[in-house]
């Protein structure tokens, strides 16, 4: 069994040139079998979180109930099968006991195993984070453009002209989005991975993200380290000045530090999840009154650890 890659280490278009004309190829019937959940691997670049806590128990105690009832889409890679659909569904199963699934066999080449495995993921899971938005999208496309250009080279031989779309404006169209907007997905992809998490636990505000994201790998680590050192955060007019400064090749950590300390800033927020604090308090119990309630405790906190002070102070 080969080793999972991770979406950093697939090869991608080079986001100048995702949005091109692409046709896209049609399915071949599949064949259903069953397989061991040993001869299974993850899909190469998978950029979905796979389910936790309260969705995996419920999807593990469904199947030890009632076993896998839609079949595991896979593909012979390697000697093996490569998931394109159903990585939850195996993970599950693996939990139930279950030594065998149901699987949907197909001969697929890369870049239609991209594609559906991102189109199934986007149809079916309610909830994305930003990131699996955004490598989804960046994985998408690029498979697009390299299955239009093979259709536009085969077509030129045989002398067809077809009326072609562009790749990003088909995607768009799937996705009910602009195309800018898709772009500004795909820029996500460029963040540093602290970032992209900050992103994604609602730490970094979207459009800033997008601005930082022009910044070189080495600029984001810096500024990174001066966020988390002085707990700032950059509002967007700050992240428009670091995109300009970096593209006039000017910014290194001086005009960082000055854009972040001279101009005003964003204090980190703390944000607490209703669903988070809720179990805490008797049901019924609204939102104002469980910060009524938080309030006063983190007052009666602050005074018993001004009291320890005093006493520890008191003993010296």
């Amino acid at each position: 069994m080969r080793e999972r890659a991770t979406a950093n280490d697939v090869p991608f278009t080079p986001l100048d040139k995702l949005f091109e004309p692409t046709v896209p190829q049609g399915p071949e019937l599949p064949s259903v079998d069953t397989l061991p959940v040993e001869a299974l691997c993850p899909f190469s670049g998978h950029p979905f979180h796979l389910y936790t806590d309260e969705k995996l128990r419920e999807l593990t105690d469904s199947i030890r109930e009632h076993g896998v009832l839609m079949p595991v889409l896979v593909r012979p890679l390697d000697g093996g099968y490569e998931i394109v659909s159903g990585h939850n569904r195996v993970e599950a199963a693996k939990l139930a006991g279950l030594d065998k699934v149901p699987v949907t066999v197909r001969e697929l080449d890369d870049d239609t195993a991209t594609i559906l495995m991102v189109d199934s993921n986007l149809q079916q899971r309610e909830k994305l984070l930003p990131s699996e938005r955004a490598w989804a999208y960046r994985m998408k496309l690029s498979a697009m453009n390299h299955q239009g250009r093979r259709v536009e080279l085969t077509c030129s031989q045989l002398g067809n002209k077809l009326e072609r779309k562009r790749s990003s404006d088909l995607l768009a169209e799937e996705e009910g989005l602009s195309k800018n907007q898709i772009f500004r997905f795909i820029r996500l992809t460029e963040l540093i991975p602290p970032f992209l998490d900050m992103v994604d636990n609602g730490r970094l505000a979207f459009n800033p993200a997008v601005e930082l994201s022009y910044l070189s790998p080495e600029n984001q680590t810096i500024l990174f380290s001066i966020m988390e050192r002085d707990e700032l955060s950059p509002s967007l007019a700050q992240a428009q000045n670091l995109h300009k400064l970096s593209s006039l090749g000017k910014l290194d950590e001086s005009a960082i530090e000055a854009i972040l300390l001279t101009e005003p800033v964003l204090k980190k927020k703390v944000t607490l999840k209703v669903e988070r604090i809720a179990p805490y308090f008797p049901r019924g119990t609204n939102p104002e009154e469980m910060e009524a309630v938080i309030l006063r405790l983190l007052a009666s906190w602050q005074r018993s650890r001004e009291q320890k002070r005093a006493h520890e102070s008191g003993e010296r």
